[in-house]
């Protein structure tokens, strides 16, 4: 990608400058125009990127790039240009003070900046719906963050931001198994080889199918075996190390192991926390940071990880789920609008035992998408006026989550509902959860992380899948399985998705001093008039203890976001941010 001595050797290209209207470049990644290519590789990242805006305006500019990046820069005539790769896996920031648009990768360097920016009431509430706060809102007022695929251009005193690119699916029919097949294994091949530097390669290896290919890749790749690393964890249920011990074995990676104890995460919990810019509530993010510092002991300095293939080529349950669900919009109006609903609804009927799995299906299957997706949500099922104060949610738009995802949802153009579903889980679920979760981590703990199965040739290609090689059926990621059938381990190619999850809810009910640590974190959000007292008595001495793998989530995410607060109200107004940003502007 940049600075690179040849296509097949990219390395990571870091341009920051102390200068206040100096570019701020991450990343790594390379142009398409092969003119802008040698104007890089010549003169540097700023000067072609430079080139790019004036030359082509910001959305021809943004879109010029593939791979990973965050650009911030400023030119006396044409102003302030901002943009993030497709998946945000760098972000960038900004916020208008008067008639200047700073810019910086964390949003609390930029809400430091006099006058100091308030906290978002609403972007607290999204934290608690999404477990995270997705752009373009950050936890605090007038600070915004770039959207994945978006582009800003500042002049004259207006400021645009626009989308450079949106999912987009032409399905070709024509596509043998045999045939793309080949064409996959060699993008993946390439991806992997493009962000190994020429060095050798390392992963994390949780024992699953993206994982796992990861792993092997870098050995076909890279010309030796990986370094690979696992996290594991002494509760039931949860321990997949012997899938990463069989890919281990498969591609002779020298592996490396660590179990995750309780006493880790009263001892992390914090940190991890509060190494945000902003809260951030995915669970896995402990054991990702734990993996990451194992690999950083050995020496590692990049690391790949296997985040996108569920996402790419169709791996996640809920496509199944919703395709059966989608069955009943087959069903004549009348029979659905006529009969099922008012029957199975909105009379007794439905409460009947042998009655009410079939009444819970058209209660959800009667929904359109994505509006479907909110019954599966955590705070919308335990009850949003259960959970929060009504001095809060005055000050929220409770509807605000929902409108957010009915626009992403209708972004893809000429989609069908399997490609919506992964376009939508393209924002959600990656750039802005999982990509900042791993890349976060990776961070914390001193590390650089890729991810070659974001690589823009392997999404283009996916875009150019039929869907039923997607979903066969019920069978998710058909094409992909039976791409690397005989390259993975059969075991592996069946078994259910699991990853890094964490059995902190398991740990919260048996563990005394991590049960005290998360009470005592929650107890906060009821002093601030956020939770309701009443539901923090029901959470840890009923639901919790009935149900932890489930609602351990619920006191993990208000846990974070206390913490969270606490560190932002203790530090120094006039310190920098967590980490020092040296993309401030």
């Amino acid at each position: 990608m940049v600075s690179m001595q040849s296509d097949r050797q990219p390395v990571e290209h870091s341009v920051t400058s102390t200068a206040t209207r100096g570019p701020c470049i991450k990343g790594s990644f390379r142009f398409r125009d092969a003119r802008l290519h040698e104007l890089m590789l010549a003169k540097g990242a700023a000067v072609a990127w430079r080139a790019a805006f004036l030359e082509l305006g910001a959305i021809a500019a943004a879109g010029g790039a593939d791979g990973d990046f965050a650009v911030g820069m400023h030119d006396e005539r044409a102003g302030t240009f901002l943009a993030v790769d497709r998946f945000a896996v760098r972000t960038m920031c900004y916020r208008l003070v008067g008639d200047r648009l700073h810019f910086a990768e964390r949003a609390d360097t930029l809400a430091a900046i006099a006058p100091a920016a308030p906290l978002c009431q609403q972007a607290l509430f999204d934290y608690l719906y999404f477990h995270a706060i997705p752009s373009p809102r950050t936890a605090f007022e007038g600070v915004n963050r770039l959207p994945a695929g978006h582009c800003a251009i500042h002049t004259n005193g207006e400021l645009k931001v626009a989308a450079y690119w949106t999912p987009e699916f032409a399905e070709d029919t024509r596509l043998t198994l045999q045939d793309a097949g080949e064409e996959f294994r060699g993008l993946l091949r390439d991806a992997v080889r493009r962000r190994l530097n020429g060095e050798r390669g390392a992963c994390y290896l949780s024992g699953g199918t993206d994982s796992s290919t990861i792993a092997g890749m870098i050995g076909e790749a890279g010309g030796q075996p990986a370094r690979s690393f696992s996290i594991g964890f002494d509760a039931e249920g949860y321990d997949e190390m012997a899938y990463a011990r069989m890919a281990a074995n498969r591609f002779n990676t020298e592996h490396h192991e660590y179990y995750v104890t309780p006493t880790d995460v009263v001892e992390s919990l914090g940190h991890i926390a509060t190494a945000y810019d902003q809260p951030f509530g995915n669970s896995s993010a402990l054991p990702a940071y734990y993996c990451a510092r194992m690999a950083a002991q050995h020496g590692v300095r990049h690391i790949l990880a296997g985040d996108g293939g569920d996402e790419l080529f169709g791996g996640n349950v809920r496509y199944a789920k919703q395709r059966v669900f989608g069955l009943y919009s087959h069903l004549p109006d009348l029979v659905r609008r006529g009969f099922l609903e008012p029957a199975l609804l909105r009379s007794a009927l439905g409460q009947l035992p042998l009655v009410r799995k079939a009444a819970s299906y058209v209660q959800q299957a009667s929904q359109p998408m994505p509006d479907r997706l909110d019954l599966y949500n955590l705070l919308t099922r335990i009850g949003v006026r259960d959970v929060l104060t009504p001095e809060f949610l005055q000050s929220v738009d409770t509807e605000a989550p929902m409108r957010h995802q009915r626009q992403v949802w209708n972004m893809p153009r000429e989609a069908g509902e399997l490609n919506r579903m992964l376009a939508f889980d393209w924002r959600y679920t990656l750039a802005e959860s999982d990509l900042p979760k791993v890349s976060g981590t990776a961070q914390l703990a001193g590390i650089e992380v890729g991810f070659p199965m974001l690589d823009d040739a392997l999404v283009r290609f996916s875009a150019r899948l039929p869907r039923h090689f997607k979903l066969n059926g019920l069978k998710l990621r058909w094409f992909f399985k039976e791409a690397l059938r005989g390259f993975l381990p059969e075991e592996i190619l069946s078994k259910k998705k699991h990853g890094f999850g964490l059995p902190f809810g398991v740990w919260a009910v048996r563990h005394p001093p991590l049960a005290r640590l998360a009470a005592d974190a929650v107890q906060g959000l009821v002093k601030r008039r956020i939770v309701q007292e009443a539901f923090v008595r029901r959470l840890f001495g009923e639901l919790l203890p009935a149900h932890p793998g489930y609602y351990g989530e619920m006191v993990w995410i208000l846990a974070v976001l206390e913490h969270w607060l606490q560190h932002w109200e203790q530090r120094p107004r006039s310190a920098p941010a967590h980490h020092q940003d040296n993309c401030a502007h």
